[in-house]
């Protein structure tokens, strides 16, 4: 261990995906533009969580962003007022609040979605054929580690 208490031979490692991290943040904000800035990033959070598992409850919702209910509650205010996402009463409990996409906040998820795959194709296409394929494996790999379930949809929602 170094004086930080980092085994060394991580560091090499955690210094290169901090650094494509900020790559992916950067392509994250630059996608809100094929939204016309409709969105926050919090709030497209919001509707890709919607996107992927569907009409959820607010106390869920919240758990998911990892944020206090009243703080899920005045992003909801935001996006049903934009028209992005409805939200209703739980038959099943009343005191309970669902939250779904409409059709528009569909829309704004798939336009971004769109602008980042175009980005990080444009990247990967740069890279030599052998890269690309490590980067599969290491990414699996990163992204079994971190919970995170693959770009396809299957599993659980875990950005939180």
């Amino acid at each position: 261990m170094n004086d930080n208490g980092h085994t060394r031979g991580l560091d090499p490692v955690s210094s290169a995906v901090l650094t494509g991290s900020r790559v992916l943040v950067g392509i994250a904000v630059r996608s809100l533009s094929a939204v016309e800035h409709r969105v926050t990033l919090p709030q497209l959070r919001m509707l890709v969580v919607l996107s992927a598992r569907g009409e959820t409850k607010l106390v869920t919702m919240a758990e998911q962003l990892a944020v206090n209910s009243s703080t899920a509650m005045r992003m909801a205010d935001r996006l049903a007022g934009a028209g992005l996402i409805v939200r209703t009463v739980n038959p099943g409990n009343r005191r309970e609040t669902l939250m779904r996409l409409t059709p528009e906040g569909q829309d704004v998820v798939d336009r971004v979605n769109a602008h980042r795959r175009e980005e990080i194709h444009t990247i990967v296409s740069r890279m030599a054929p052998e890269h690309r394929e490590a980067l599969i494996d290491a990414m699996a790999a990163f992204n079994e580690a971190a919970g995170e379930p693959p770009a396809d949809g299957t599993g659980p929602v875990g950005w939180p």
